[in-house]
């Protein structure tokens, strides 16, 4: 009688079992997503000015993005196979109802966004006249486990509240702030998709329970009108945190040395205020200024501690503001760069 299953072919069954899994758990996609770090990278050949300044506009200015991508399974279930990662659910990077193409498109908006603001806010500290028209309240931030969650997204604007006009931050507070917890409010949003409507219950504020709040984090959106022509070019790289660097750029370009020398990477958002608000990844985004070589690293005051957990001898330097940013280069020592 013939033996069926004899030791050798139960290995090579089981072999072939293993490398089927295995190949499942390498290709299949899961419901995570994976934030890699990428090399900085230098501003300057992305930036045109209009009657750029002699020697303005070195190779010294890097900004830092992340890549990210759906994890397969078995990159969620052993994250650490790729160097510099973090593991982060699906919920966190695209809120409920959002899809990827979605996200994808609310990033470049915010990109072309950050640009905008980082020539104004640059062409004002070098004494330019430059035209600001509020037309609603950006939305920068939705924080979970509140009303707007899943129903306004980072990038939208508000324009009204209950059919009531909002022109500027001010007036999204005057339209909110008579409202109780538990009240229901009507928004209009202009997103990419054009205008939205979305109906949402009030909470309480956690630091004064009489008031109510929706969860949001704003700022002013605005019409600018630039005295001359400023152009930033990423390609296909999305997200608002490179503001700061280009901002550090287009001065270069327009005469200012700005770098003095040093080999500089900045991340943060700017506002059209000069305000440099807090990013995320700022660990693969630390790693990157690293893999890249540079000096010195400019990160928002909230994330310079988790830069530092990363840094491994590269300079962070906190920052709350554009001016800030520039007083503290200014201070650093000319280096020549004299070949």
């Amino acid at each position: 009688m013939r033996k069926l299953f004899t030791p050798g072919r139960l290995l090579l069954a089981g072999a072939v079992l293993a490398l089927i899994t295995f190949g499942i758990l390498w290709l299949a996609p899961s419901n995570d997503y994976l934030l890699l770090p990428d090399k900085a990278h230098a501003v300057a050949p992305l930036v045109t000015v209009e009657k750029p300044k002699r020697g303005g506009g070195t190779d010294g200015i890097h900004f830092v993005d992340v890549i990210q991508r759906r994890a397969t399974l078995l990159e969620s279930i052993f994250p650490s196979l790729r160097g510099g990662s973090s593991l982060v659910p699906g919920s966190q990077v695209n809120p409920q109802g959002v899809t990827d193409v979605a996200r994808r498109r609310i990033d470049l908006s915010q990109m072309v966004r950050s640009q905008e603001i980082a020539a104004a806010v640059a062409l004002r500290r070098l004494g330019y006249a430059v035209k600001v028209r509020e037309n609603g309240a950006l939305v920068v931030n939705v924080f979970k486990g509140l009303p707007a969650a899943g129903k306004v997204e980072a990038g939208d604007v508000i324009v009204a509240v209950d059919g009531h006009p909002v022109r500027s931050t001010i007036d999204l507070q005057g339209l909110i702030s008579p409202r109780r917890p538990g009240d229901v409010i009507t928004l209009t949003l202009r997103g990419a998709q054009g205008l939205r409507k979305t109906r949402l219950k009030t909470a309480a504020n956690p630091e004064d329970a009489a008031r109510a709040i929706i969860g949001v984090l704003v700022e002013p959106a605005a019409d600018v009108t630039l005295p001359i022509d400023v152009s930033i070019d990423t390609g296909d790289i999305g997200g608002p945190s490179a503001g700061l660097a280009f901002a550090l750029d287009v001065m270069e370009k327009l005469g200012r040395d700005v770098d003095r020398g040093h080999k500089v990477a900045a991340t943060g958002e700017l506002a059209l205020d000069g305000s440099v608000i807090k990013i995320g990844g700022i660990k693969q985004k630390t790693i990157g200024a690293r893999h890249a070589g540079v000096e010195i690293f400019l990160v928002p005051v909230e994330n310079a501690a988790d830069a530092r957990r990363y840094a491994d001898g590269l300079r962070i330097i906190p920052v709350r503001t554009f001016q800030q940013a520039l007083r503290d280069l200014a201070t650093l020592p000319k280096k020549d760069t004299t070949p």
